[in-house]
């Protein structure tokens, strides 16, 4: 399985906004979002990319795009019909190829040599077969993600079958079905914002909104993906921005500059600053 195109969603109300948002990167770049998602996207492997983007917001997302415009097609969500909207609204653009998925507001630093979208790339090309990327997150973050219960994979401490899927489910619910053995007390697999998705998931989706087109969840159809064929969690080395959050974008600002040449004076500008806000 050959991955060379990826899909961007950045049309929701909330999230149009926020992959044209500045931050200085690891390198020391001042840099958009999007420019940085495009960089780690391309470096690893990604040949095509197409951005899902809300009516009258190209020009906007053409300017943020930078140097990689000439890689970018731009797919129109005309109407707000949910995140799997979004993502079918990219069927012609994928056509039966297996795909990366991003969204939009997530920013990723990974822990290993490889980048965080080239280890989901690298095993998903190995395993043939779709992979969504997870991470170890503590209970009081799941109003943010889709979570995911399995079971992990003799012989592998980062690879997870996908057994059940539920999109932010409360402390009580993630109990009760999601618990992972080996996971510490209190976390749980939850989405990273990046998936590699076959044809099989976007048949789904079409299928899905034909018989409900007033608006269309991916989770649904990712569910259908863990009963009808082998669908796996890997838990990536490295740590996730979730830049929608509270203090988002300035925790991911933070992750860059501390992975950075400028560590040592970043971090004694940080203790000055908590000092003197006691």
């Amino acid at each position: 399985m050959k991955i060379s195109k990826a899909v961007i969603t950045a049309a929701g109300p909330d999230q149009q906004h926020l992959p044209l948002q500045t931050l200085v990167s690891s390198s020391g770049e001042t840099k958009t979002v999007l420019s940085l998602l495009l960089d780690e996207a391309l470096s690893a492997g990604i040949r095509e990319i197409g951005i899902v983007i809300a009516p009258g917001t190209q020009q906007d997302f053409e300017t943020a795009a930078g140097e990689h415009l000439e890689k970018v097609t731009f797919i129109e969500q005309k109407d707000p019909l949910g995140f799997g909207h979004a993502v079918l609204c990219a069927r012609d653009f994928v056509a039966s190829d297996s795909f990366l998925l991003l969204v939009g507001d997530h920013l990723y630093l990974s822990g290993k040599d490889r980048s965080c979208m080239g280890q989901l790339i690298e095993m998903a090309t190995r395993e043939k077969c779709p992979v969504s990327a997870v991470q170890a997150t503590h209970e009081s973050q799941l109003p943010y993600y889709g979570v995911v219960g399995g079971k992990r994979i003799p012989g592998s401490s980062e690879l997870y079958d996908i057994e059940k899927i539920i999109e932010k489910p409360s402390p009580t619910e993630a109990e009760q079905d999601l618990i992972i053995p080996g996971l510490r007390a209190g976390s749980y697999l939850c989405f990273y914002g990046m998936h590699v998705l076959t044809n099989s998931v976007m048949e789904q989706l079409e299928k899905s909104f034909s018989q409900n087109s007033s608006r269309l969840s991916l989770t649904p159809s990712l569910c259908a993906a863990a009963q009808n064929e082998r669908y796996l969690a890997l838990e990536i080395k490295g740590r996730r921005f979730n830049i929608g959050e509270p203090y988002g974008l300035l925790n991911a600002n933070l992750g860059m500059a501390l992975a950075g040449p400028e560590r040592d004076e970043v971090m004694g500008s940080i203790i000055e600053l908590i000092a003197a806000t006691r």
